[in-house]
C-alpha cells in the first residue's frame, strides 16, 4: 500500500473540506491463472496487490455531496435523490452506481464528500474499477454504519458496474480486491463465491507485469461472442455452465458445433482444471510446475480461445527464451493489457530491459514494467 497516496488524499481532503476524513485503501488485483473461467461458473486464482486506490471520505453538512478524482483533477457535485448515469465512460458512474445499488436495497445513505487517487496503471487489466467501487461502498458502510457484510459490498460493486457502467463483469475483480490476504492468492469458486487462500512462497522468484500499452478495439464484442458460445455449448450439453463439463462430455457434441467453438469450450474446461493443478503446485511449493501451467494457460488463450494479440504473444515468446522465467501468460480479457511473469528476482531487471528493447524494435512502441506484491484487501487506514 502506498503511504504517499494516503497522505495525498488526506491532505487534499482537509484542504477542500476542513475536516478529518476516514481513509480507505482498496487494492487492484492480478490473476495468476484461470482466465475466462469466471463467467463459466469455474475457478480463478486472483490476488490483491500493493497498488490500488486511496480514498478520503467524510459526511457532508451542505445538503449535497461531492466526489473528486485527484488524478483527473475532476470534481462532481450531486444530490443523492437525483442520481442517474452520466454519459458512458465517465468516472463518476462508478461512484453513482454504488450509491444507487445501496439505495436499491432500501438503505439510506447520507450526504458525503469523497476524494480518491490511485496508482494502478491504466489499461493494465488490474481492475482499478473494482478498487474504486469497493473503496466507495466500504467507505459509506463505515461512515453511515450500514451493516453491510463484505459479501454484500462486492455484490453492490458488481451491480454498479453492470447497471451504471454497462460492463457485465464477473465477480472475481471485486472479490479479490475486497478479500485479498497478504502473501496469498485466493482460489475462488465463481459459483459459490467462496475461496480458499493459498500462501505462496515465491522464494527467490517474484511476479512482474509487462504492459503492452495497447488495447485492440476487438475486446468488447469478442468477449460477448465468447461468452455466448460458452452458453450455447452448455445448453447443448444440458448443463448449467461449462464448469460442469469434462473433455469426454464435449466430444459427444463435436459434430454439433463449429471447430472454433469446440476449441473455445475445450480451453475453458482445460483452464478450469489448470487452476486446480496450480493450487496443488502451490501447496507442494513447486514453482516450476506452477510456471509450466501458466505457460499452458497462455497457449490456450492464444491458440484455442483466441483472445491474445501479436504484442502479448511476442512478450510471452521473449519470456520463453529466458530460462529464468518459469512462466508467463497474458492476463485479463485479452487483445492487449499485460503479461504476468514468474521470474527469478536477481534476473528480473535484466529481462525487463531485454524484453522492452525487443518490444520497441518490433512494434515501435514502449512497453511498461511493474513489480507487484500480494497484499491485503480493502481496509480502513488508521
Amino acid at each position: 500500500m502506498s503511504d504517499k497516496l494516503i497522505k495525498d488524499v488526506k491532505k487534499a481532503y482537509i484542504k477542500a473540506f476542513k475536516k478529518e476524513p476516514l481513509l480507505i485503501f482498496s487494492p487492484g488485483r492480478i490473476n495468476i491463472i484461470g482466465e475466462h473461467t469466471d463467467y463459466n461458473d469455474g475457478f480463478v486464482f486472483p490476488a490483491a496487490v500493493d497498488k490500488g486506490i486511496a480514498a478520503a471520505i467524510q459526511k457532508s453538512d451542505t445538503g449535497s455531496s461531492t466526489a473528486i478524482a485527484l488524478d483527473l483533477d475532476s470534481t462532481i457535485e450531486f444530490e443523492l435523490n437525483k442520481l442517474r448515469p452520466s454519459k458512458q465512460g465517465c468516472w463518476e458512474n462508478y461512484v453513482f452506481g454504488v450509491i444507487a445499488e445501496i439505495q436499491n436495497r432500501n438503505i439510506v445513505v447520507g450526504d458525503f464528500n469523497i476524494i480518491f487517487k490511485g496508482n494502478i496503471p491504466g489499461g493494465a487489466g488490474m481492475s482499478s474499477s473494482a478498487a474504486l467501487e469497493n473503496s466507495v461502498v466500504y467507505g459509506l458502510n463505515e461512515l453511515f454504519d450500514l451493516g453491510l457484510t463484505k459479501h454484500d459490498m462486492i455484490l453492490i460493486s458488481q451491480k454498479a458496474e453492470h447497471n451504471y457502467v454497462g460492463v457485465k463483469c464477473g465477480i472475481m475483480d471485486q472479490y479479490a480486491s475486497m478479500f485479498g490476504i497478504k502473501n496469498n492468492a485466493l482460489h475462488l469458486d465463481c459459483r459459490t463465491v467462496e475461496s480458499k487462500p493459498y500462501k505462496i512462497n515465491f522464494k527467490d522468484h517474484q511476479l512482474m507485469l509487462i504492459n503492452t500499452n495497447v488495447k485492440h478495439s476487438l475486446s468488447d464484442s469478442a468477449y460477448n461472442d465468447r461468452r455466448s458460445a460458452c452458453e450455447r455449448i452448455s445448453e447443448l450439453l444440458g448443463i448449467k455452465a461449462l464448469r460442469d463439463a469434462t473433455e469426454a462430455d464435449l466430444e459427444t457434441i463435436i459434430d454439433k458445433v463449429t471447430p472454433e467453438n469446440y476449441q473455445k469450450a475445450l480451453f475453458v474446461i482445460q483452464e478450469n482444471s489448470r487452476t486446480l493443478k496450480a493450487a496443488k503446485a502451490i501447496e507442494d511449493d513447486d514453482l516450476e510446475k506452477l510456471g509450466a501451467l501458466i505457460y499452458q494457460s497462455h497457449n490456450g488463450l492464444s491458440t484455442q480461445y483466441k483472445v491474445s494479440c501479436d504484442e502479448l504473444d511476442f512478450l510471452v515468446e521473449q519470456a520463453k527464451k529466458n530460462k529464468h522465467v518459469l512462466g508467463a501468460r497474458m492476463m485479463g480479457g485479452g487483445f492487449g493489457g499485460c503479461t504476468i511473469n514468474l521470474i527469478a528476482k536477481n534476473e528480473a531487471k535484466a529481462f525487463a530491459e531485454t524484453a522492452s528493447k525487443a518490444y520497441k524494435k518490433k512494434f515501435d512502441k514502449e512497453c511498461s514494467v511493474y513489480f507487484v506484491k500480494l497484499s491485503d484487501g480493502t481496509h480502513l487506514v488508521k
